[in-house]
């Protein structure tokens, strides 16, 4: 967890109330239920994770069979989902991480059940958000010369993969940053 700025802060907020407000037409949510939602605070991941799109953390000590709202110690969210270009995909995320807060610790049936109420189709963006963090990320584009395939990593292969498309060995190319 990272502390966030001010601009972060204020798009945070922002995102919060978009979120709790369409949560609040949705006709699913009682209005008493999702209310000690507001009251949850919100950071940011690292910058340099890639993994993780947002995670929702509870107190230490949280009964994990009975997990409730006021468990929740905050729900970070990753910087770069706080930029417009992901702003459909950030509104996702964070219904998917209130989800979590309301108690739905797991992502069984029940939770993909719920996770599909949301309206919008910003849930659909998740892998190509992954693809950015990792392209952002890498030092290294393992390349296949057959299908032109490229999978961006932190270290070199040295020729020991191969492409999962067509088995051809994968060749190491710097990966060269682009300065916008």
């Amino acid at each position: 967890m990272a502390k966030p700025s001010k601009m972060q802060t204020d798009a945070l907020l922002q995102l919060k109330h978009v979120v709790i407000d369409q949560m609040v037409t949705m006709n699913y949510w009682e209005e008493e239920r999702i209310h000690p939602l507001h009251d949850i605070p919100l950071a940011v991941l690292r910058k340099n994770a890639t993994q993780r799109h947002g995670v929702t953390r509870f107190r230490r000590g949280a009964n994990a069979s009975e997990l409730k709202t006021e468990d929740v110690e905050t729900i970070d969210l990753h910087p770069h989902l706080l930029h417009e270009d992901w702003n459909d995909y950030a509104r996702f995320v964070l219904y998917h991480e209130y989800l979590h807060a309301l108690g739905n610790r797991f992502h069984d049936a029940t939770f993909r059940k719920l996770e599909s109420h949301w309206p919008f189709s910003g849930s659909q963006r998740g892998r190509e958000f992954t693809q950015f963090l990792r392209k952002r990320s890498a030092t290294w584009l393992w390349v296949c010369t057959t299908c032109n395939k490229k999978y961006p990593r932190k270290r070199r292969s040295n020729g020991r993969f191969r492409c999962r498309a067509c088995s051809t060995t994968l060749v190491d190319v710097a990966n060269i940053q682009e300065t916008n």
